[in-house]
């Protein structure tokens, strides 16, 4: 997709801090952080949202929660703990539209989130 923020990441079109990187899915570091760990998770392949998860793109999801708990151990906070979150659609709180994952650490995170 050609407009898409994290589609042009992911073509290099676009710096960033990546942490990881397969050819399923690149890791970044988010450029506006909202906890001392805040990396943003996403599929390479481009998928809108949660609402278009199938049956046919689904295996990426396990692979990201992979990756998740590889930089969160990788990192050195897997022991004290760590969020991961996925916004969906404009009442969730997704601004970019490309399936992401916000993996959150370094603080207490407390709950119910915002």
């Amino acid at each position: 997709m050609t407009d898409c923020l994290f589609c042009k990441i992911i073509d290099g079109q676009i710096p960033s801090s990546k942490v990881y990187e397969d050819e399923f899915v690149l890791a970044f570091r988010d450029i506006d952080p909202q906890a001392p760990q805040h990396i943003i998770i996403i599929p390479k392949e481009h998928i809108k949202s949660a609402n278009d998860i199938t049956a046919e793109n689904s295996a990426v999801i396990g692979k990201i929660f992979e990756v998740a708990a590889k930089i969160a151990k990788d990192l050195g906070f897997a022991d004290n703990g760590f969020r991961v979150v996925n916004n969906c659609g404009e009442d969730g709180g997704q601004t970019v539209s490309h399936l992401h994952f916000h993996l959150l650490a370094g603080r207490n995170l407390g709950w119910p989130p915002g």
